[in-house]
């Protein structure tokens, strides 16, 4: 079974079939044992997992009604286990039938039709509704509870043969044993029932109902070649206990009861109480359900085995989620976030607020950046950044320069081929339309490096522009404070102090933003992270192959799945309208509370150069945060984009083998044709001249010439003079000559140089004319096709 499922693992999926080595090898030792359990049922071959499925569940309920069998149903336990075994198989016979079988997509084998597994389903459950009945009559139940329970039994086994007497695999002698069993429940219920009546003094009943349970015991007992001893020995029993109680009943009611003994067609109809039923095991109906994560099988086999198109689908989805997220909601996060901090640097802030509190020494805040980019190595890690992403970015180049090499060198000797063979022999599609999605690739990702080379060079100049301020910054303090003077400590009247308080409420307000803004973005990568779509989209390809069984999957089929997914999404994007109108309030409040702050201070300008000192480093900070995340961004594009060209370069390296080995099979082909051509001109020049040859050879027979009056001669008077030869002596009489040619049907044959005919004298070996005798005798040198061809 391996062997099928990996070919079909190689044709159907996009996965190597070495992937799933340990799967195969679990499949096969479990088929082996579910086949050959107990030997129940062989399966035929087909190329079709439903149906190895069909079989597997076919031998399931056989090694059910095998367990049933081997148990001792003389003892209570016994009898449940086996009426529970009985009721499993029913139930894995009715989930063949009803859901495996309408499944299969092929015709079911004959002992799986519809017929034969009714008549299976209703033959186990009546043997588990007589496990009930035989509990029932050895606990002693009342004799009206086991006439019901017998009746039920007897239904299912007239339904049991009826099916089978539909089917052309229920053999004859089965169908003979189900009817014995249906007419021995049947007297048994009616037997049953009398016993009844008699208790309920209802006399002449039961009279009716012992007569007609000693008439389906003999009709139990016609059957008896078809039945085995125990079963006739039941029968055998009853029919003794049936005779005796039914002389007993007569008799008594004759002397004793008179009742009136009603007619069968009279007799109330006996209840059924119906016991067993056909119970699907939950491994069969949800075998999901048994993988629990714990033990041997905790796991499903080729979980990670997918069709392409699912693979697709998945790479859909997965661009469309990240598209969604990183363009319509981080990088506009990100994006305001720099518009407000472009604001703070236009307005020289926080360093004008900060010059003015803290007049000597460094700020608070100033330390705690300085240290943060310290302990993050500071420009150390920038140029290591960005030498990786220079390695990233010569690789993905490399690679494809290698795809477009190979292209570009098929190209080259694809239009060197058409030059030396001219287009009417070398027919073959031009490289660009044979590999139209590897040619629309080129530009692709040519476009994907131009792009990202133009970001690389914008970083590098974000760099530059603020390297002096980063360094000064990754210093020591003491390198800190030398770069930022120290200012007189200024006048603070209570204007100044209530513009400074209303603008550092509004900077504290900018810095819980930015954090509110951070949290919600690591929470949307979290989320993104979760979103895993494949058992959506495996969901899906199931149904769809159920719904539409011929019908190839594509990732289109899955788009209202992506559109239903991407809606989780919504409630992030009005985060993003929310967080835009709050920044734009924050914005008006922070130039209103600027504005404030700086006419408060007018005419004061003894902080200015500490001002811009502090904005200076407070602006490269934020600057060497933003060339981090460009850096980040730029690692994780060429890391992105690395599989992308390798399978555009190994596509590429694919193409070119291909077309080459074509190109060669071609040029076989067209010499061979060419050498054909030349040998059929050379056989045509030798035929020419072998004609010409035997046609100089063979010289013109001499006019005929005629004795008396030509008009008055008749045909049989002439006569054809034989040919002189001239390069050979005349052969033996009887041997072919092969310079003299094959001669067919002359009407006169020619003599023999050494005699030749006269004039008016016939040749009597003329075989074509009737009016001699000797019509067997053959002139020398004349070949007769009834001697064949002799040489030498």
């Amino acid at each position: 079974m391996s062997t099928a499922i990996k070919q079909y693992i190689s044709t159907k999926y996009d996965q190597h079939p070495d992937m799933f080595k340990k799967d195969l090898e679990t499949i096969d030792y479990m088929r082996t044992h579910a086949v050959n359990s107990l030997e129940a049922h062989v399966s035929e071959s087909q190329n079709n997992l439903r149906f190895e499925l069909a079989n597997i569940l076919f031998n399931l309920a056989a090694l059910y009604t095998q367990l049933a069998v081997s148990l001792n149903r003389s003892t209570s336990d016994g009898l449940k286990s086996a009426c529970n075994y009985f009721c499993h198989a029913a139930g894995v016979i009715a989930h063949l039938k009803d859901t495996i079988i309408p499944d299969l997509r092929t015709t079911p084998p004959e002992d799986m039709d519809t017929m034969t597994l009714e008549s299976i389903q209703q033959l186990l459950l009546a043997q588990a509704q007589e496990c009930f009945w035989s509990k029932a009559v050895k606990d002693g139940l009342k004799d009206s509870l086991i006439a019901k329970l017998a009746a039920k039994v007897c239904d299912l086994y007239d339904q049991a043969a009826e099916y089978g007497t539909k089917s052309d695999i229920i053999s004859t002698d089965w169908i003979h044993h189900m009817t014995a069993k249906h007419h021995h429940f049947a007297a048994a219920a009616q037997y049953r029932a009398s016993l009844d009546c008699l208790d309920k003094r209802r006399y002449g009943e039961e009279v009716a109902r012992l007569r007609d349970s000693l008439v389906c015991v003999n009709e139990a007992l016609k059957e008896s070649r078809w039945i085995n001893k125990i079963v006739l020995g039941d029968l055998n029993g009853l029919k003794a206990r049936v005779v005796e109680d039914l002389k007993r009943a007569e008799k008594d009611n004759d002397i004793i009861y008179l009742n009136l003994v009603p007619p069968k067609t009279e007799l109330k109809t006996l209840d059924r109480a119906g016991m067993a039923t056909a119970r699907v095991p939950q491994e069969v109906s949800d075998p999901f359900s048994a993988l629990d994560g714990k033990g041997t099988y905790s796991q499903p086999l080729f979980a990670r085995l997918v069709p392409y198109a699912v693979h697709v689908a998945v790479s859909i989805y997965d661009e469309r989620k990240e598209r969604l997220v990183n363009a319509q909601i981080i990088d506009e996060l990100e994006a305001m976030t720099n518009r407000l901090r472009d604001l703070l640097q236009s307005l020289n802030l926080p360093g004008s607020l900060q010059a003015l509190e803290k007049p000597l020494g460094l700020p608070p805040s100033l330390r705690t950046h300085a240290e943060e980019i310290r302990q993050q190595d500071g420009l150390h890690k920038l140029r290591r950044s960005m030498r990786e992403i220079d390695n990233l970015k010569k690789n993905d180049a490399g690679m494809y320069k290698e795809g477009v090499d190979l292209l570009r060198n098929e190209a080259a000797e694809d239009e060197r081929a058409k030059a030396r063979h001219g287009t009417d022999r070398w027919t073959r599609q031009p490289s660009e339309q044979a590999a139209d999605k590897l040619y629309a690739q080129v530009n692709e990702i040519d476009g994907y490096l131009k792009s990202a080379a133009s970001s690389d060079e914008l970083v590098k100049t974000k760099l530059k522009e603020c390297e002096s301020a980063i360094q000064v910054l990754e210093g020591t303090d003491r390198d800190l404070e030398a770069y930022v003077p120290s200012s007189r400590k200024a006048i603070l009247t209570p204007e100044i102090e209530r513009a400074a308080d209303n603008l550092r409420s509004r900077l504290s307000e900018v810095n819980k933003l930015e954090h509110r803004r951070r949290s919600k973005v690591q929470e949307l990568r979290n989320k993104v992270k979760k979103d895993d779509i494949n058992g959506a989209i495996l969901t899906e390809t199931a149904r769809f192959e159920r719904e539409y069984p011929m019908q190839k999957i594509e990732p289109a089929n899955f788009e209202n799945l992506f559109e239903e997914r991407l809606e989780q999404y919504n409630e992030d994007r009005e985060m993003v309208t929310q967080e835009a109108e709050s920044q734009s309030q924050l914005k008006t409040s922070i130039q209103r509370a600027n504005a404030d702050f700086t006419k408060a201070r007018s005419g004061d300008s003894s902080t200015k150069e500490r001002e811009q000192a502090l904005q200076r480093l407070e602006n490269a900070y934020f600057k060497y945060k933003e060339i981090v995340s460009n850096l980040n961004t730029g690692r994780k594009f060429y890391n992105d984009l690395a599989p992308i060209v390798t399978r555009f370069t190994d596509g590429c390296r694919n193409f070119a083998y291909q077309r080459r080995v074509e190109a060669g099979q071609m040029e076989t082909d067209l010499s061979t044709a060419l050498s054909n051509l030349n040998l059929n001109i050379q056989d045509q020049k030798e035929r020419h001249a072998l004609r010409s040859h035997y046609t100089m050879q063979q010289p013109q027979p001499p006019p005929v010439r005629q004795q008396g009056n030509p008009s008055t001669s008749t045909p049989e008077q002439t006569t054809i003079a034989a040919p002189t030869p001239t390069r050979a002596p005349q052969p033996e009489p009887g041997i072919w000559n092969p310079t003299q040619g094959i001669k067919f049907g002359a009407a006169a044959a020619a003599a023999p140089s050494s005699t030749p005919l006269q004039q008016g004298q016939q040749y009597q070996g003329n075989v074509h004319n009737p009016a001699y005798p000797n019509a067997n005798v053959r002139a020398p040198g004349q070949w007769d096709v009834s001697h064949g061809v002799r040489f030498g």
